[in-house]
């Protein structure tokens, strides 16, 4: 059998690699400039981290995490997520007593036995970004265009802003009572999915992947959410909405938006981009004011976003982004005696890492050389031969323009760096 990547996994390298850091170190920009700390999580954590903080009911819960049990028999999950892992970070690293909100970022794989997919993957990457231990609307507000501007930074122009609230818990318990109310007598009619989510929480079903199931809520007209909500819920949303029209950032309010994660509470949002198709969703968050009690804490108020990074390369693709061509050696060294060979290693390890310098292996002729010069995309191209040796020198040849040179290894170092700029 021949090995190959698990299904739903893929190997990185070459231009979907590089596009993959742009995005990260472009994020890690617009990030670090609003003041968020950068924080990497272990990828694995106990198993209750994630049935706490994400919810028993949800369908990464019940259907997606990867779980297994460690020699010791504790039960520990790949991390499916990252905000309920950089929430027990802040818990577990007495972060409560820094100077309040503190702002957290984190770049890295996610793990859900999810049906693999154009753009989704059993690995995958995300960004994530958590502003902790304040209720005001400002932190939404700003997570919100924090999330516009890293992908707007990218160079992302075709992007949709949705806004909505899930509302307070008793705005939920409300609105999940009046949704069985509506949809128990048509249980039948719904996806086996979605029958379960009507016991546990009714409200998965309105972001249910099943068209018989939109089909449904269509027909009967199911109200939503926005309708439930109670005083302090909506005058949070109408800030949230005051501050991002101040800034002018696009958005509309999307009544059906719901968060797939059971901490959430008040405001909701994503990012859509529609040329990517159906699952035009490349990030969102919201606020979620409860989760570090369901971990164990004190209660600590928190809003903050994901976005998925296979998500919005296919996005660039779509708009057109592409990366340059990866940039080869700035010298690439052609042995052409088997004594030359080990020369034009010594040369370029006292090269390195000033410049960027690579060499043939084996002998090769000055025209055999020269194409795989040309093939690497080196600048420089560098000889060493019998007379070479002797005089301890180096013919260069700028492969842009022809220009030779022969010069001495000490004056090789030089030359380069200035003629490189």
């Amino acid at each position: 059998m021949t090995a190959r990547a698990v299904r739903g996994t893929k190997d990185l390298f070459g231009k979907e690699l590089r596009m993959h850091q742009r995005i990260v170190a472009t994020a890690r920009k617009v990030l670090e400039a609003a003041g968020a700390l950068e924080l990497v999580t272990p990828i694995f954590e106990e198993t209750q981290v994630f049935e706490k903080g994400v919810g028993a009911a949800t369908d990464i819960v019940r259907k997606e995490m990867f779980t297994f049990q460690d020699r010791g028999g504790r039960s520990l999950t790949l991390r499916p997520e990252g905000t309920a892992a950089m929430v027990r970070a802040y818990l577990e690293h007495g972060m409560k007593v820094w100077p309040q909100p503190v702002r957290l970022w984190m770049a890295g794989p996610m793990f859900r036995a999810e049906r693999p997919q154009k753009g989704r993957y059993r690995q995958f990457h995300q960004v994530n970004y958590e502003a902790l231990g304040s209720e005001n609307p400002i932190l939404d507000a700003e997570a919100i265009v924090l999330l516009y501007e890293c992908l707007k930074e990218l160079g992302l122009r075709r992007l949709k802003v949705k806004l909505s609230s899930v509302g307070d818990p008793e705005d939920r318990a409300r609105y999940n009572a009046y949704l069985r109310e509506v949809l128990s007598p048509h249980r039948e009619a719904l996806s086996e999915d979605s029958k379960e989510r009507l016991e546990l929480n009714p409200m998965r079903i309105l972001d249910s992947k099943s068209e018989k199931d939109q089909a449904l809520l269509k027909e009967l007209g199911v109200r939503p959410m926005l309708d439930f909500l109670g005083e302090e819920a909506r005058a949070h949303l109408h800030k949230v909405e005051r501050h991002l029209e101040r800034l002018s950032v696009p958005y509309e309010l999307e009544p059906a938006l719901v968060r797939g994660l059971d901490y959430y509470v008040r405001t909701a949002f994503e990012v859509h981009h529609e040329e990517i198709g159906a699952q035009s969703a490349l990030g969102g968050g919201g606020r979620y004011d409860g989760l570090s009690e369901l971990l164990g804490g004190p209660r600590v108020p928190g809003v903050g976003f994901a976005f998925g990074v296979e998500r919005v390369a296919l996005a660039l693709e779509a708009e057109g982004f592409g990366l340059p061509e990866e940039k080869g050696p700035d010298l690439y060294l052609i042995p052409l005696t088997e004594e030359a060979v080990a020369e034009a290693f010594y040369l370029a390890e006292a090269l390195r890492p000033r410049l960027r310098a690579e060499y043939a292996l084996a002998p090769r002729k000055p025209a055999k050389g020269l194409e795989e010069a040309l093939k690497r995309g080196a600048a420089f191209a560098g000889f060493l031969g019998e007379d070479e040796l002797r005089a301890g020198e180096v013919t260069l040849k700028r492969l842009a323009t022809g220009e030779q040179v022969r010069l001495s290894r000490e004056e090789v170092p030089g030359y380069l760096l200035q003629a490189l700029g």
